[in-house]
């Protein structure tokens, strides 16, 4: 596993954390999240092993992981980038759609977003991916910034390497129930 301090998250490290810090919750009884595989077609097959040495995706998966947290149903992507600048390219329109749709069912929608360069990690709320997918899809940037991330949603790593985004998600909750109650 890798060290959030020393070595910082390379490759699939920040999902490795994530499902640590979800088997964690798990654990605990705080939440049941569970990562989502991305469906393939195998193409070849090794007769004798049956092992798949060619295959192809097979259809476009949804988002990373999706569960409950006390009753909340959850649904997350996990995104790196290696610059100040996010890509928005780096996020589908299907998954756009099913993140909005998952919320009109009253579900709570994010992506856990790694500043690889800064070793920082970020909960990003939907509405506010939402915002500056909308701003791409209306002719503005094509991204955004690290200077646009809201340090109050700066993730904690805590207890023994936990990626402990369940104090984001209920600072997300508080501000929605503050918006709808304006």
């Amino acid at each position: 596993m890798a060290t959030w301090n020393t070595r910082g998250l390379r490759g699939s490290a920040l999902e490795e954390l994530l499902n640590y810090t979800n088997e964690r919750y798990r654990q605990q009884k705080l939440a049941l999240i569970q990562k989502i595989p991305t469906p393939i077609k195998p193409i070849r097959i090794e007769k004798e092993s049956r092992h798949i040495t060619l295959a192809y995706f097979d259809q476009k998966s949804t988002v990373d992981y999706i569960g409950t947290v006390q009753g909340i149903p959850v649904c997350f992507d996990a995104k790196e980038c290696a610059a100040d600048t996010f890509p928005l390219q780096n996020v589908h329109a299907h998954q756009i759609q099913f993140m909005g749709e998952f919320e009109e069912q009253e579900g709570i929608a994010f992506i856990i977003l790694y500043f690889s360069s800064r070793d920082e990690c970020y909960y990003v709320p939907f509405r506010e991916l939402q915002k500056f997918w909308n701003r791409s899809q209306g002719g503005g940037r094509k991204s955004f910034t690290y200077a646009e991330m809201d340090r109050s949603y700066r993730v904690p790593v805590t207890g023994g390497g936990m990626l402990h985004y369940l104090e984001l998600l209920q600072k997300d909750l508080d501000e929605r129930r503050v918006q709808e109650n304006s």
